[in-house]
Protein backbone atom coordinates (compact mmCIF):
# COMPACT_ATOMS: atom_id res chain seq x y z
CA UNK A 1 0.00 0.00 0.00
CA UNK A 2 1.46 3.36 -1.01
CA UNK A 3 1.35 6.63 0.94
CA UNK A 4 -1.88 8.12 -0.38
CA UNK A 5 -3.64 4.75 -0.08
CA UNK A 6 -2.52 4.48 3.55
CA UNK A 7 -3.95 7.91 4.25
CA UNK A 8 -7.24 7.27 2.46
CA UNK A 9 -8.01 3.76 3.72
CA UNK A 10 -11.50 3.79 5.33
CA UNK A 11 -11.16 7.56 5.59
CA UNK A 12 -14.71 8.70 4.80
CA UNK A 13 -17.80 7.60 6.68
CA UNK A 14 -20.69 8.29 4.33
CA UNK A 15 -23.34 10.56 5.87
CA UNK A 16 -25.53 11.19 2.85
CA UNK A 17 -28.65 11.33 5.04
CA UNK A 18 -27.40 14.51 6.69
CA UNK A 19 -27.16 18.15 5.49
CA UNK A 20 -26.27 19.65 3.18
CA UNK A 21 -27.01 16.57 1.05
CA UNK A 22 -30.02 15.44 3.11
CA UNK A 23 -30.78 12.47 0.88
CA UNK A 24 -33.69 10.14 1.44
CA UNK A 25 -32.84 6.71 2.81
CA UNK A 26 -33.24 4.79 -0.45
CA UNK A 27 -30.97 7.17 -2.38
CA UNK A 28 -28.31 7.29 0.33
CA UNK A 29 -28.22 3.50 0.62
CA UNK A 30 -28.02 3.06 -3.14
CA UNK A 31 -25.12 5.49 -3.37
CA UNK A 32 -23.25 3.83 -0.50
CA UNK A 33 -23.58 0.41 -2.10
CA UNK A 34 -22.42 1.83 -5.44
CA UNK A 35 -19.39 3.46 -3.82
CA UNK A 36 -18.57 0.12 -2.23
CA UNK A 37 -18.14 -1.36 -5.70
CA UNK A 38 -16.32 1.60 -7.25
CA UNK A 39 -12.62 2.00 -7.98
CA UNK A 40 -12.35 4.26 -4.89
CA UNK A 41 -14.01 1.83 -2.49
CA UNK A 42 -10.94 1.53 -0.25
CA UNK A 43 -11.54 5.10 0.95
CA UNK A 44 -15.11 4.30 1.97
CA UNK A 45 -15.82 3.74 5.65
CA UNK A 46 -19.14 3.19 7.39
CA UNK A 47 -22.68 4.24 6.53
CA UNK A 48 -23.85 6.80 9.09
CA UNK A 49 -27.44 6.43 10.27
CA UNK A 50 -29.45 7.61 13.26
CA UNK A 51 -30.70 5.00 15.68
CA UNK A 52 -34.19 6.43 15.28
CA UNK A 53 -34.05 5.88 11.51
CA UNK A 54 -32.88 2.29 11.62
CA UNK A 55 -36.29 0.81 10.62
CA UNK A 56 -36.14 2.82 7.39
CA UNK A 57 -32.66 1.47 6.71
CA UNK A 58 -34.03 -2.07 6.58
CA UNK A 59 -36.82 -0.94 4.25
CA UNK A 60 -34.26 0.61 1.88
CA UNK A 61 -31.45 -1.94 2.00
CA UNK A 62 -33.17 -5.22 2.85
CA UNK A 63 -30.70 -8.05 3.31
CA UNK A 64 -27.84 -5.72 2.35
CA UNK A 65 -28.29 -4.07 5.74
CA UNK A 66 -26.53 -6.99 7.38
CA UNK A 67 -23.38 -6.49 5.34
CA UNK A 68 -23.26 -2.68 5.52
CA UNK A 69 -20.68 -1.34 7.94
CA UNK A 70 -22.57 1.07 10.17
CA UNK A 71 -21.92 3.97 12.49
CA UNK A 72 -25.01 4.83 14.51
CA UNK A 73 -25.87 8.35 15.66
CA UNK A 74 -27.66 8.29 19.00
CA UNK A 75 -28.90 10.93 21.42
CA UNK A 76 -27.72 10.89 25.04
CA UNK A 77 -31.15 9.64 26.15
CA UNK A 78 -31.34 6.87 23.53
CA UNK A 79 -32.71 3.42 24.28
CA UNK A 80 -29.41 1.57 24.63
CA UNK A 81 -31.24 -1.73 24.90
CA UNK A 82 -32.47 -1.12 21.35
CA UNK A 83 -28.90 -0.65 20.15
CA UNK A 84 -27.85 -3.82 21.97
CA UNK A 85 -30.71 -5.65 20.28
CA UNK A 86 -29.49 -4.61 16.84
CA UNK A 87 -25.98 -5.79 17.67
CA UNK A 88 -27.36 -9.09 18.92
CA UNK A 89 -29.23 -9.54 15.64
CA UNK A 90 -25.95 -9.41 13.78
CA UNK A 91 -25.99 -5.98 12.20
CA UNK A 92 -22.48 -4.76 11.41
CA UNK A 93 -22.57 -1.80 13.78
CA UNK A 94 -18.98 -0.78 14.36
CA UNK A 95 -19.37 2.59 16.06
CA UNK A 96 -21.81 4.80 17.91
CA UNK A 97 -21.65 8.61 17.95
CA UNK A 98 -23.21 10.67 20.73
CA UNK A 99 -23.30 14.46 21.02
CA UNK A 100 -22.59 15.34 24.63
CA UNK A 101 -19.78 17.08 26.45
CA UNK A 102 -21.04 16.50 30.00
CA UNK A 103 -18.53 14.32 31.93
CA UNK A 104 -21.20 12.67 34.10
CA UNK A 105 -23.32 11.88 31.05
CA UNK A 106 -20.33 10.45 29.20
CA UNK A 107 -19.59 8.14 32.12
CA UNK A 108 -23.23 7.04 32.37
CA UNK A 109 -23.61 6.32 28.67
CA UNK A 110 -20.31 4.46 28.38
CA UNK A 111 -21.49 1.94 30.96
CA UNK A 112 -24.58 1.11 28.89
CA UNK A 113 -23.07 0.76 25.43
CA UNK A 114 -22.78 -2.69 23.84
CA UNK A 115 -19.38 -4.32 24.14
CA UNK A 116 -17.11 -4.11 21.14
CA UNK A 117 -18.40 -0.84 19.70
CA UNK A 118 -16.16 2.17 19.16
CA UNK A 119 -17.76 5.10 20.97
CA UNK A 120 -17.36 8.70 19.83
CA UNK A 121 -18.49 11.62 21.99
CA UNK A 122 -18.86 14.93 20.20
CA UNK A 123 -17.44 17.97 21.95
CA UNK A 124 -17.17 21.56 20.69
CA UNK A 125 -13.86 22.71 19.23
CA UNK A 126 -14.25 26.23 20.58
CA UNK A 127 -13.70 26.42 24.31
CA UNK A 128 -11.71 23.30 25.03
CA UNK A 129 -12.98 21.56 28.14
CA UNK A 130 -10.32 19.55 29.95
CA UNK A 131 -12.94 17.75 32.10
CA UNK A 132 -14.76 16.64 28.95
CA UNK A 133 -11.61 15.33 27.29
CA UNK A 134 -10.57 13.61 30.49
CA UNK A 135 -13.99 11.99 30.83
CA UNK A 136 -13.87 10.66 27.27
CA UNK A 137 -10.36 9.32 27.79
CA UNK A 138 -11.34 7.73 31.10
CA UNK A 139 -13.98 5.53 29.45
CA UNK A 140 -11.58 4.58 26.62
CA UNK A 141 -13.76 6.31 24.04
CA UNK A 142 -12.91 8.63 21.17
CA UNK A 143 -13.73 12.25 20.48
CA UNK A 144 -15.67 13.64 17.53
CA UNK A 145 -15.04 17.22 16.47
CA UNK A 146 -17.25 19.30 14.18
CA UNK A 147 -15.32 21.18 11.49
CA UNK A 148 -18.14 23.03 9.77
CA UNK A 149 -21.84 23.36 9.09
CA UNK A 150 -24.40 25.20 7.00
CA UNK A 151 -23.24 28.62 8.19
CA UNK A 152 -19.80 30.22 8.25
CA UNK A 153 -20.03 30.64 12.01
CA UNK A 154 -20.05 26.86 12.45
CA UNK A 155 -16.48 26.59 11.10
CA UNK A 156 -13.90 26.64 13.90
CA UNK A 157 -10.80 28.71 13.37
CA UNK A 158 -7.47 27.06 12.55
CA UNK A 159 -6.14 28.31 15.88
CA UNK A 160 -8.98 26.78 17.91
CA UNK A 161 -8.74 23.55 15.93
CA UNK A 162 -4.99 23.30 16.42
CA UNK A 163 -5.40 23.84 20.15
CA UNK A 164 -8.08 21.16 20.35
CA UNK A 165 -5.96 18.68 18.38
CA UNK A 166 -3.02 19.42 20.64
CA UNK A 167 -5.05 18.61 23.73
CA UNK A 168 -6.28 15.38 22.12
CA UNK A 169 -2.74 14.40 21.17
CA UNK A 170 -1.45 15.06 24.70
CA UNK A 171 -3.96 12.54 26.02
CA UNK A 172 -3.09 9.99 23.31
CA UNK A 173 -6.72 9.94 22.20
CA UNK A 174 -8.18 9.16 18.79
CA UNK A 175 -10.50 11.63 17.06
CA UNK A 176 -12.97 11.65 14.21
CA UNK A 177 -14.03 14.82 12.38
CA UNK A 178 -17.36 15.66 10.80
CA UNK A 179 -18.94 18.37 8.63
CA UNK A 180 -17.30 20.83 6.28
CA UNK A 181 -14.58 18.54 4.92
CA UNK A 182 -15.73 17.92 1.34
CA UNK A 183 -12.48 19.22 -0.13
CA UNK A 184 -8.84 18.18 0.30
CA UNK A 185 -7.36 21.68 0.63
CA UNK A 186 -8.59 24.68 2.58
CA UNK A 187 -10.36 27.27 0.45
CA UNK A 188 -13.57 29.15 -0.21
CA UNK A 189 -16.39 26.82 -1.19
CA UNK A 190 -20.21 26.76 -1.15
CA UNK A 191 -21.69 25.74 2.18
CA UNK A 192 -24.72 24.11 0.57
CA UNK A 193 -25.68 22.70 -2.82
CA UNK A 194 -27.94 25.64 -3.61
CA UNK A 195 -26.67 27.80 -6.53
CA UNK A 196 -27.68 30.85 -4.53
CA UNK A 197 -26.19 29.57 -1.28
CA UNK A 198 -23.47 31.22 0.82
CA UNK A 199 -19.77 30.47 0.61
CA UNK A 200 -17.07 30.45 3.26
CA UNK A 201 -13.46 29.43 3.77
CA UNK A 202 -13.66 25.78 4.75
CA UNK A 203 -11.12 23.38 6.20
CA UNK A 204 -9.48 20.78 3.98
CA UNK A 205 -9.22 17.15 5.02
CA UNK A 206 -5.65 16.91 3.75
CA UNK A 207 -4.83 19.97 5.87
CA UNK A 208 -6.39 18.21 8.84
CA UNK A 209 -4.44 15.02 8.17
CA UNK A 210 -1.19 16.98 7.98
CA UNK A 211 -1.95 18.85 11.20
CA UNK A 212 -2.66 15.51 12.85
CA UNK A 213 0.60 14.05 11.54
CA UNK A 214 2.57 17.05 12.78
CA UNK A 215 1.21 16.68 16.30
CA UNK A 216 1.34 12.88 16.38
CA UNK A 217 5.06 12.95 15.67
CA UNK A 218 5.85 15.56 18.29
CA UNK A 219 5.26 18.87 16.53
CA UNK A 220 3.83 22.00 18.11
CA UNK A 221 0.38 23.55 17.92
CA UNK A 222 1.74 26.50 15.93
CA UNK A 223 2.93 24.24 13.12
CA UNK A 224 -0.38 22.37 13.18
CA UNK A 225 -2.17 25.71 12.80
CA UNK A 226 0.00 26.53 9.79
CA UNK A 227 -0.92 23.20 8.21
CA UNK A 228 -4.61 23.92 8.76
CA UNK A 229 -4.27 27.38 7.19
CA UNK A 230 -2.45 26.27 4.04
CA UNK A 231 -4.50 27.08 0.91
CA UNK A 232 -2.03 26.47 -1.93
CA UNK A 233 -2.19 22.87 -3.26
CA UNK A 234 1.21 23.30 -4.90
CA UNK A 235 2.98 23.24 -1.54
CA UNK A 236 2.16 19.54 -1.23
CA UNK A 237 4.00 16.73 -2.97
CA UNK A 238 2.04 13.52 -3.08
CA UNK A 239 3.88 10.52 -4.48
CA UNK A 240 3.53 6.75 -4.05
CA UNK A 241 6.35 6.93 -1.50
CA UNK A 242 5.25 9.84 0.71
CA UNK A 243 3.11 12.88 1.31
CA UNK A 244 5.19 16.01 1.83
CA UNK A 245 4.05 19.36 3.16
CA UNK A 246 6.71 22.08 3.38
CA UNK A 247 9.62 20.43 5.19
CA UNK A 248 7.51 17.63 6.65
CA UNK A 249 7.16 14.27 4.96
CA UNK A 250 5.39 11.08 5.96
CA UNK A 251 5.74 7.70 4.31
CA UNK A 252 3.07 5.02 4.03
CA UNK A 253 3.86 3.44 7.39
CA UNK A 254 3.82 6.78 9.19
CA UNK A 255 0.52 7.81 7.61
CA UNK A 256 -0.96 4.45 8.53
CA UNK A 257 0.15 5.03 12.13
CA UNK A 258 -1.44 8.49 12.22
CA UNK A 259 -4.72 7.05 10.99
CA UNK A 260 -4.67 4.18 13.47
CA UNK A 261 -3.54 6.04 16.56
CA UNK A 262 -4.81 9.60 16.14
CA UNK A 263 -6.93 10.63 13.12
CA UNK A 264 -9.58 7.97 12.56
CA UNK A 265 -11.23 9.71 9.60
CA UNK A 266 -14.21 11.94 8.96
CA UNK A 267 -17.89 11.85 8.17
CA UNK A 268 -19.11 13.50 4.99
CA UNK A 269 -22.45 13.75 3.24
CA UNK A 270 -20.50 13.49 -0.03
CA UNK A 271 -18.10 10.75 -1.05
CA UNK A 272 -17.82 11.88 -4.66
CA UNK A 273 -16.58 15.43 -4.02
CA UNK A 274 -13.50 14.46 -1.99
CA UNK A 275 -12.53 11.79 -4.52
CA UNK A 276 -13.15 14.08 -7.49
CA UNK A 277 -11.04 16.86 -5.99
CA UNK A 278 -8.15 14.48 -5.26
CA UNK A 279 -8.28 13.26 -8.85
CA UNK A 280 -8.29 16.85 -10.16
CA UNK A 281 -5.17 17.58 -8.11
CA UNK A 282 -3.46 14.53 -9.58
CA UNK A 283 -3.09 12.92 -6.16
CA UNK A 284 -5.04 9.81 -7.14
Amino acid sequence: MNAIDSLLADLIDYAGLYPPAGLDMHTAVRKYLEYGHSSRRKALGRFVVGLDRFPYLWDAAGDYTRVMRLSVIASPDADWAELQGLVDKGYAIEAVEIKTSEPAEIERIAKRLPDGLTAYFEAPVNGISAPTLNAIAAVDARIKIRMGGLAAGAIPSPQATAEMLTEIARRHMVFKATAGLHHPVRGRYPLTYSPEGPTAVMHGFINLACAAAVLHFGGEAEEAREALEEEWPGVWQVTPEAMVWQENGWNADELREVRKKFFAGFGSCSFEEPMRDLEALGWL
